[in-house]
């Protein structure tokens, strides 16, 4: 269990990761939308909602924003990505009117080498150079360790050099990505524990990434290992196979850690839907919390139990997350599911209807037809007219 009640500092981004995800381009006025979303309904602590330097299109957006933001108090939550390019992503985020950059730094030593092509002191300049440029023109500064999580378990000591390096500089929080999605819980808490160490004052926040279906998992591992801030996205989009979503980390995080957060969670399933109908990215209907079938129960024995004291009920019940439960009917549906609907639709049967409907549903789903609620008051109706199941 975690420490009662530890606050955890939510940040998304959907609008930037998620935005990254194969096939998915938000036009400004979505991102506008989105964002007010996500800072006014949901109450997340901030937004990354753009790559500087990217388009016309993506400063537009950024703007928009901004003004937007600017005007509900809410500026100081936006942030964009910058890189290390001297006063190009500065200047570009200035001109939006946006007041935090997030930093693209490289956190393992291969990146550093083979990508940049330049020595550990050599890139450290670079970064001092745009975060000094950025204290200038009044930008708070965050910085990403890219490919953090190789650079923690191949080069610690180059991470250790980097973070040495910005502790006297005005960096706000170190954002620590596992960018190639290669840790576990167990990783995760031996290299946070080692950041927490050497660095206990310091904020870090945690960002996944889930090519091993591990994202959610590991931000938890994270959240033990004491981390103060995490990433997500709505319904788990960005790059590859996406990052952690925030309706499942925020269900895990409340009922089994007691962690506190400004997350609301009714709001979770309203955004969802909007964030699936402007990404085109289907929502699975068994993914947990937002997915459309994951408060159905099939099986009669379990709408039975609910009506005997709630027996096939967890925590997450629907209501948190302005939803409700709802009975499919199919073969295992049983009386019990079957008088729930009915129930639902303030209908009454006595013992021989019920019998006469339960197994015309019975019949139907033999034929793997999917029978709803809708189609009840027909079903009712064809066989207490026709008296017959036939």
């Amino acid at each position: 269990m975690g420490k009662e009640g530890v606050k955890i500092e939510i940040m998304d981004t959907t609008l930037r990761d998620g935005e990254q995800t194969s096939g998915v381009s938000f036009v400004p006025h979505e991102k506008l939308m989105i964002a007010r979303l996500l800072l006014e309904d949901l109450k997340v602590d901030r937004v990354e909602v753009a790559s500087a330097r990217v388009s016309d299109g993506e400063f537009e957006a950024v703007k928009m924003i901004c003004d937007w933001a600017a005007r509900r108090n809410l500026l100081h939550k936006v942030e964009v990505l910058g890189f290390v390019d001297g006063h190009t992503s500065v200047d570009w985020i200035q001109r939006t009117g946006c007041r935090v950059i997030n930093l693209l730094c490289k956190g393992s030593l291969k990146h550093c080498t083979q990508q940049l092509k330049k020595t550990p002191e050599e890139h450290m300049a670079d970064i001092v150079n745009v975060v000094h440029y950025a204290d200038e023109q009044d930008i708070t500064v965050n910085v990403y360790l890219e490919d953090w999580s190789n650079g923690i378990k191949d080069s610690p000591e180059y991470v250790f050099q980097l973070m040495d390096g910005l502790r006297e500089t005005s960096v706000k929080r170190y954002m620590l990505p596992d960018t190639l999605g290669i840790l576990n819980p167990l990783q995760v808490i031996e290299y946070m524990r080692k950041m927490k160490k050497r660095y206990p004052n310091t904020h870090l926040d945690f960002h996944a990434h889930n090519d091993y279906d591990l994202a959610v998992s590991n931000v938890l591992a994270a959240v033990l290992s004491g981390v103060k801030g995490l990433h997500t996205t709505i319904n788990g989009l960005g790059e590859r196979a996406g990052n952690a979503p925030l309706a499942s980390v925020q269900a895990i995080l409340k009922d089994h850690f007691n962690a506190v957060t400004n997350i609301d969670e009714s709001r979770l399933n309203d955004v969802s839907r909007v964030v699936e109908s402007y990404s085109g990215i289907v929502i699975p209907a068994n993914k947990p919390i937002v997915g459309e079938n994951v408060f159905t129960q099939v099986a009669g024995v379990h709408a039975d139990g609910d009506n005997k004291n709630n027996l096939y009920c967890n925590d997450l019940l629907p209501e948190r997350f302005g939803r409700k439960r709802e009975y499919a009917l199919g073969k295992t549906s049983g009386k019990a599911n079957i008088r729930k609907n009915l129930e639902d639709l303030g209908l009454e049967l006595d013992e021989d209807a019920m019998r006469k409907v339960t197994e015309r549903i019975i019949e139907l789903g033999d034929k793997k037809e999917l029978v709803t609620q809708e189609d009840l008051p027909y079903i009712v109706s064809d066989v207490l007219k026709h008296g017959s199941i036939g």
